[in-house]
């Protein structure tokens, strides 16, 4: 039992608790005073739910002791040690190394934001920190300023607070259904409940790199559904104060895990720009892997997306005159307000819908984007929704002539859009303009058909490589994903894949969907077109897509 007199409190028979230093959602930090070895420490006192049972209490303990214990094995110069686990009164406490010193976030309130410089080297530190957790099987989940500490005399990087991590294997004590973690730094996948790994925390990191550089999270927003728009939809737009580092920011800020930018390369990357002023672009030998849970396989790299095209935006094409008012904002604010009861204990993973319904329509969810054209022959018939894969497809690709796209002919029933995004193609009279986020989608009336294109940087491998990464993710993005196949093509002379499924859609009034997408690489970019369809119109949707790809050229 503690022991108080005098304003002292001593736990486990040894530790005296002085002064309370610090406070946050999973706990109260106290400077204390280690009796036995006659040393300063600092120690954690873990909230408890007062609401539970005896039982629920007595298992929640258990959890927290559980995950503190395996926290205290890691040893490393960038992670706060862990002296000691004890629990007392029946609550637990976690003893660790005193830092004198504030946090990241004390530093940039007080002193401002830091130069790229200090960015790189915080970052290297916090990415030693990381590879090493997870090296060890254990995530941070709540990777922000306000949990790195920076000793004064030092000038030391210490990731601390890993109070909501997850331990692979573990049932953690923050998983019961509740949200955790900082929202502004917090992955989109993370978001949707779809998957937490290593890569989840690399997104905070690069949340944190710009809040370092700039002095606020580029997902900061006025509400909290605000703030969830930004991570799972919005463009992802860095600050100005990040150039020097852009190609790490923007790997990590990469809404894809699989092809977010690895720690390994990550860190190489900030080590060349302390080095030598420049930050190396990614180089090309990344091969992704899936991962639901953390592995202790160092984690490899993949490329870094460039920035956006001079130009993009949410603005209306120049042609035709703009369509019906767009549903997008208003519909994502209220899932977002959904997620928002969601985490006050209703259990709903909105977050999910968020993204589907303001994102990918039933249609690759995040791949690389496309700049060209191509066309590929309608098959046969409609495919089937059940049984044996699709026969490989057979393509053609043709290549517009050398007019331009204002001055060709455009099939009676399209119009020729020329998109703020960089690109121009023919889409069917009817159909509006949606952004959202790094695609930009054109739909029907009603969204049966969905229209979709993406530009990005090369990734490594090509396009079949690419198409073959996103039909291996086929079950975990699309419900229902099967008849999936993948086929290697070219247009004209670049190297170009299509992916073609069918799903059963996002929600059972939608019902069964095919799905039509082609990749190419051309002139150092990769492009990627798609349509989407209810199944019992795929003739109508292939034409769709034909003339899409045929017409498409970058502007």
């Amino acid at each position: 039992m503690g022991t108080e007199g005098d304003n002292v409190r001593v736990i486990a028979g040894r530790y005296r608790l002085e002064a309370r230093i610090g406070r946050g959602g999973m706990g109260v930090v106290w400077r204390a005073a280690d009796q036995l070895l006659g040393r300063q420490v600092a120690v954690k006192e873990l909230c408890l739910d007062e609401s539970l049972s005896a039982d629920e209490g007595r298992t929640q303990r258990e959890r927290s002791l559980r995950e503190a214990r395996a926290v205290a094995q890691l040893r490393h110069p960038h992670i706060i040690v862990v002296h000691d686990v004890v629990e007392d009164d029946e609550r637990p406490y976690i003893v660790m190394e005193l830092i004198v010193g504030g946090s990241l976030a004390d530093r940039i309130a007080t002193a401002g934001p830091v130069d790229a410089a200090e960015a790189a080297r915080i970052g290297v530190d916090l990415l030693g920190a990381l590879r090493h957790a997870h090296d060890a099987g254990v995530l941070h989940r709540d990777l922000k300023p306000a949990n790195v500490l920076m000793e004064a005399a030092t000038g030391r990087v210490v990731l601390t607070d890993f109070g909501i991590a997850q331990v692979a294997g573990a049932t953690t004590l923050t998983e019961n259904g509740a949200f955790v973690g900082s929202p502004e730094y917090t992955a989109p996948e993370r978001m949707s409940g779809a998957r937490t790994g290593p890569e989840s925390d690399l997104w905070s990191l690069g949340a944190l790199l710009c809040t370092a550089l700039s002095g606020e999270s580029p997902f900061r927003r006025d509400s909290l559904g605000g703030i969830l728009h930004a991570v799972v939809v919005d463009e992802v737009r860095p600050p100005a104060q990040a150039e020097p580092l852009l190609p790490v920011v923007r790997g990590l800020l990469e809404r894809d895990p699989d092809r977010r930018l690895g720690a390994v390369e990550a860190e190489g990357m900030l080590r060349a720009f302390r080095e030598t002023g420049r930050t190396p672009h990614v180089g090309t030998g990344y091969t992704p892997t899936r991962r639901d849970v953390p592995t202790r396989g160092r984690v490899p790299a993949p490329s870094v997306p460039p920035a956006p095209p001079a130009g993009t935006g949410p603005s209306a094409p120049e042609t035709p005159a703009a369509g019906p008012p767009r549903r997008h904002s208003a519909r994502s604010m209220l899932v977002a307000a959904a997620l928002v009861a969601a985490m006050a204990g209703a259990g709903l993973s909105a977050a999910a819908l968020l993204m589907r319904d303001s994102g990918d329509g039933g249609d690759p969810p995040a791949r690389s984007a496309p700049r060209g054209a191509a066309r590929t022959t309608p098959s046969s018939a409609a495919p089937s929704t059940s049984g044996p894969a699709l026969p490989t497809p057979t393509v053609t690709v043709t290549r517009s002539s050398g007019a331009s796209p204002a001055s060709r002919a455009v099939p009676e029933g399209y119009r020729l859009a020329r998109d703020p995004g960089g690109f121009t193609l023919a889409v069917p009279e009817g159909f509006t303009r949606e952004p959202q986020g790094e695609r930009v989608f054109y739909l029907s009336p009603g969204s049966a058909f969905r229209l979709g294109i993406k530009i990005a940087a090369p990734r490594s491998g090509g396009p079949l490589a690419v198409m073959r990464r996103s039909a291996a993710g086929g079950p975990s993005t699309n419900p229902g994903y099967r008849d999936g196949r993948v086929t290697a093509t070219t247009r004209g002379t670049d190297p170009a894949a299509l992916w073609e499924f069918s799903w059963d859609g996002f929600t059972r009034t939608e019902g069964a969907r095919h799905t039509y997408d082609l990749c190419w690489e051309q002139d150092g970019r990769m492009y990627d077109v798609w349509v989407s369809a209810p199944v019992g119109r795929v003739a109508e949707a292939k034409r769709y897509f034909d003339v899409a790809v045929d017409s498409f050229e970058p502007s």
